[in-house]
């Protein structure tokens, strides 16, 4: 990187040229001579476009006002891609966040066209915000504003880095039901087909009113409200086993086809006697073969249905999980919104044959807040609990209600959510940061990794606290939220 520099010493008069463009960064601007001066050893830096200022990860040694050209600011993701965050225009200043806060950068930046910066080392920057008041309080206004800024931009961030998370796994979880349904229509018509055909034959053949009835009988049975009692698995392969015997014997078509559907529906051979006893040679094989596709049409009536149903679920938790808490105040209902990431995260947990066990208090009151980001606080409460735990590991989540007492003497009634697991827990050295803003042990872009961090900040904008406890073997997390906040 080519650069050429002009410093202003220490012993040196600072130029009015020089003054002035300082003065140009607005958070400058309203700042005395005298006060600008405690500036002096900034270095004017030339730089041409594509050149780097700070790099992802790393620690930064400058601080910087931007006097022409541009700055922009960007990620980049583990593949490569690159998504652009800001652009500095002129008179911006920056690099006083990560020099405060002693924190790696969280972005990179490159000039995005030939530049000049005046450019500040970090000892020259400690000396300033030690010795310069009125400097002083001008960059920390700068900076308050663009953390303010910069959570605003890194929780939208977060959120949109958690629905791409759960895109593949929605698709997934849309893709099984409507592929079910498809598969029962496919059947269903088949059956139609069937019944159209069998009934053909019946009619050449002028039933009689002792096989009408029989028919009719078998149908009532087959179409009846009350379902039979649910066998075992050994139960009813022996009762399948021993329908198809009795019908091979009796030479019917496709018996073992048969047997599975008849027995679903609690007939066995004493159930069919009738139909045997009315029926002769190949009106016997037809008259099941029509009880059969009328057993299994309604079956397949009811997967669709499911399938249906369940894909309306999945809208439902979609909606609910992207709508919810829109800026305007509104009741919540905290168990359907956990319920929500539960069926979104389901696909996760699937993958890992984790066990889930939920206790929703039934009395729970509803939310009532201004607030936004509630999935989110449970997203990723989950998602983390969901990579702790092994496979066939478990998870638990309970809410319950509580009276809190406040300092005032006053009470309130607290919405209380824990998630836990079974995993390896967090390591004592990790666990003083994880709530810290930006810090994350994944790398920038992957899953939710800045997660827990995005989590308090949501918490506090409720009202709430989140505490948490870990031990190999039992990490808990437990938020409370006031149920209406003043």
């Amino acid at each position: 990187m080519s650069e050429q520099t002009q410093a202003v010493g220490k012993n040196e008069t600072m130029s009015a040229e020089m003054i002035r463009k300082l003065r140009s960064a607005p958070i400058l601007s309203s700042l005395k001579d005298d006060e600008l001066r405690c500036l002096e050893g900034v270095e004017e830096v030339h730089l041409p476009k594509g050149a780097t200022l700070v790099r992802q990860s790393e620690m930064v040694h400058n601080f910087w006002i931007l006097v022409e050209g541009e700055v922009e600011i960007f990620w980049v993701y583990p593949d490569g891609r690159e998504t652009s965050v800001a652009c500095m225009s002129k008179g911006s200043a920056f690099g006083e966040l990560p020099l405060l806060a002693n924190i790696p950068s969280v972005v990179n930046a490159r000039t995005g066209s030939d530049s000049t910066l005046l450019q500040l080392s970090e000892e020259g920057f400690w000396k300033l915000m030690t010795t310069c008041p009125g400097v002083r309080k001008a960059i920390l206004s700068n900076m308050a504003d663009r953390v303010q800024k910069m959570q605003s931009v890194t929780v939208q961030q977060e959120k949109m880095a958690s629905l791409g998370t759960l895109a593949a796994g929605l698709m997934h979880e849309l893709n099984n039901p409507g592929a079910a349904a498809r598969r029962a229509a496919s059947q269903l018509r088949q059956n139609l087909l069937r019944l159209h055909q069998i009934s053909l034959k019946f009619k050449q053949c002028d039933l009689t009113s002792e096989q009408k009835k029989c028919m009719f009988d078998l149908q009532d049975h087959a179409l009846a409200d009350q379902r039979p009692h649910t066998m075992n698995s050994l139960e009813q392969s022996d009762a399948e086993e021993r329908l198809a015997e009795w019908l091979e014997s009796a030479n019917v078509e496709n018996a073992w086809k048969l047997a599975p559907t008849l027995v679903s529906v609690g007939m066995d051979e004493h159930e069919l006697m009738c139909a045997r006893d009315e029926f002769q040679g190949d009106m016997f094989s037809d008259a099941l073969s029509w009880l059969d596709a009328l057993v299994s049409s309604m079956q397949l009536v009811g997967t669709i249905e499911e399938s249906i149903g369940r894909v309306t679920d999945l809208v439902h938790a979609v909606k609910s999980y992207a709508y919810e808490g829109k800026g305007k105040k509104q009741s919540l209902d905290v168990n359907e919104s956990i319920r929500a990431t539960l069926v979104i995260l389901a696909h996760k947990m699937r993958e890992k044959e984790i066990v889930v066990e939920k206790t929703f208090a039934q009395d729970l009151p509803a939310l009532e807040s201004e607030a936004f980001g509630l999935n989110q606080i449970w997203t990723n409460l989950l998602d983390n609990a969901i990579d702790a735990v092994s496979a066939k590991g478990k998870i638990r989540v309970r809410t319950w209600a509580e009276t809190a007492q406040l300092n005032n003497g006053n009470s309130r009634k607290e919405i209380c959510v824990m998630v836990a697991d079974d995993g390896g827990g967090i390591p004592l050295d990790v666990q003083p940061q994880i709530f810290d803003p930006f810090y994350t042990t994944k790398p920038v872009g992957v899953g939710t990794g800045i997660g827990l961090g995005i989590v308090q900040r949501i918490v506090d904008q409720y009202g709430g606290s989140i505490h948490f406890s870990s031990v190999p073997g039992n990490t808990e997390f437990v938020v409370r939220i006031p149920a209406a906040r003043q």
